[in-house]
């Protein structure tokens, strides 16, 4: 029943205005909170009710809005001049089709959640209305228009803040600018709408007055969680809408088992999981489509990004990993830095300001500290000295670094790539490797010591003489003075 009452349903994203109260160059609906685009949580919500189409009106940087929600939920229609909101219905008209209900939602309204959408639109339809507002009761109502009721159930009209009169001001139910349209009805009041104002514009609210003085059926869903209703006119706004996104994300997870240290601090965005028993400590992020396994631990600091996470990980403090993958029992960190295409197998370790690129490292193979390694390939139970490099790019291409099973690499060794050492090697500390290592070989790319005795201490009285030579040739003088022989005593 409800599929085939989803098919006589349009949704209208209004999407075309610039928001020049955010102060931004960028269009308004292509800010971010909660970790996505606005516009994209407002596709997401909709996407749910599965209308036969999702429009989106779009003006001001069409292109890069286009480009956002076209993904095979949504098309896009094109509102240039732009004329109102009214004015944008008029220009999705012919894009919805054979609809007979539309629900319009501003591009700009993030926080509506799918089942609010529901209850509205199963309020329109029950009461065959022939348009419902959703509306919100608050505290402090200034900025948004009001809606005025003529009854209980109906509405007689929406009116602006500029329009309120003494008495209205005191009305603390506002309009969420999210509508259910009867598309049979909604036409003809838009055709009756003038441009009667400062900026010449056509507004659905004109045309919601305008059903109501017909005596038609307008009605005002409350919204049970007047957040909803919040839209992003500036920057305050938008901080606010995004705290209440981590809010809500935060004690997802934490009913799912996870815990979370201080959420307040703790930014998560709407498509991570995990799993129970994993804690995640104050000033963590976790960002775009992020899997954590269970009883996994993420210290303080750490910025994970679509990160892939098996069981029993720990991620020390600080660390900051990218589009790459930690299996079970996998330690990285503190300070660690995994760029995209790295993969840590079962049991290995990245240690304290460690940095890989596109490395894969074996099970329990570590690599403890200072290290970098770049399109390198490490084998099982291998151990990589502190200091260690791979030299990967010459400048025109990269190359990689083979290193096999068991290997021992010495402390402050420069692996210059392509190059390949084998199961069971070692490599001297402070080499430079620029030759492949046999299988169970040693590695030994230095030179040789030598020792000269007393060649400091003559450095030292070399650097003092040419600091001081005044000072250096008297005291030669006094030497010289003192090492004269003295006349003897006569004997009585």
């Amino acid at each position: 029943m409800e599929l085939m009452a989803a098919n006589d349903l349009a949704i209208v994203i209004l999407a075309a205005g610039k928001g020049t109260r955010l102060k931004s160059s960028l269009a308004k609906v292509l800010h971010r909170a909660g970790g996505r685009p606005l516009i994209q949580h407002v596709v997401a919500a909709c996407a749910p009710l599965k209308a036969r189409k999702i429009v989106a009106v779009v003006g001001h940087q069409a292109e890069q809005v286009s480009a956002e929600i076209e993904s095979g939920e949504a098309e896009s229609v094109l509102q240039q001049p732009q004329h109102g909101t009214g004015h944008a219905m008029q220009v999705a008209r012919r894009a919805l089709g054979s609809a007979k209900l539309a629900l319009v939602l501003p591009g700009d309204a993030p926080l509506i959640r799918t089942e609010t959408l529901r209850a509205m639109l199963a309020a329109h339809r029950n009461a065959n209305a022939a348009a419902t507002i959703l509306s919100a009761v608050v505290s402090d109502p200034s900025g948004y228009g009001r809606i005025l009721r003529k009854s209980e159930t109906a509405v007689q009209a929406i009116v602006e803040e500029s329009q309120l009169t003494d008495e209205q001001h005191e009305l603390n139910e506002i309009n969420s600018s999210i509508y259910c349209f009867t598309l049979a009805k909604l036409w003809p009041a838009l055709a009756q709408v003038k441009p009667n104002n400062k900026h010449r514009e056509l507004y659905l609210t004109d045309a919601v007055g305008v059903l109501a003085a017909k005596n038609e059926t307008v009605l005002a869903h409350i919204a049970s969680d007047p957040r909803e209703a919040l839209g992003c006119n500036t920057r305050a706004d938008l901080a606010e809408v995004d705290r209440i996104f981590r809010e809500r994300k935060c004690a997802e997870l934490m009913n799912q088992g996870v815990s979370i240290q201080l959420p307040e601090t703790v930014l998560i965005d709407p498509d991570v999981t995990a799993g129970e028993d994993t804690v995640l400590e104050p000033a963590v992020q976790l960002l775009g489509k992020t899997r954590i396994g269970e009883r996994c631990t993420i210290r303080t600091g750490s910025v994970l990004s679509d990160m892939v996470l098996g069981d029993d990980v720990l991620v020390e403090p600080h660390c900051v990993a990218i589009q790459s993958r930690l299996d079970d029992n996998v330690i990285i960190g503190p300070f660690a830095r995994l760029r995209p295409g790295t993969h840590l197998k079962n049991g290995a370790r990245a240690g304290n300001f460690v940095e890989m690129k596109k490395a894969v490292i074996g099970e329990g193979s570590k690599v403890p500290h200072l290290t970098y390694l770049g399109d390198a390939h490490v084998g099982p139970k291998t151990n990589i000295g502190a200091g260690t490099i791979t030299c990967n790019y010459d400048g025109f291409g990269k190359h990689p670094t083979n290193i096999g099973r068991g290997v021992f690499v010495g402390s402050d060794t420069t692996i210059v790539a392509p190059v390949r050492i084998g199961d069971g090697a070692y490599v001297a500390a402070g080499s430079t490797i620029t030759e492949n290592v046999p299988p169970d070989g040693l590695g030994i790319a230095r030179g040789r010591q030598v020792n000269k005795p007393r060649w400091a201490s003559r450095k030292r009285r070399e650097l003092a003489a040419a600091e001081h030579p005044s000072k250096h040739t008297r005291s030669r003088r006094k030497t010289k003075s003192k090492t004269k022989t003295r006349p003897k005593k006569s004997r009585r």
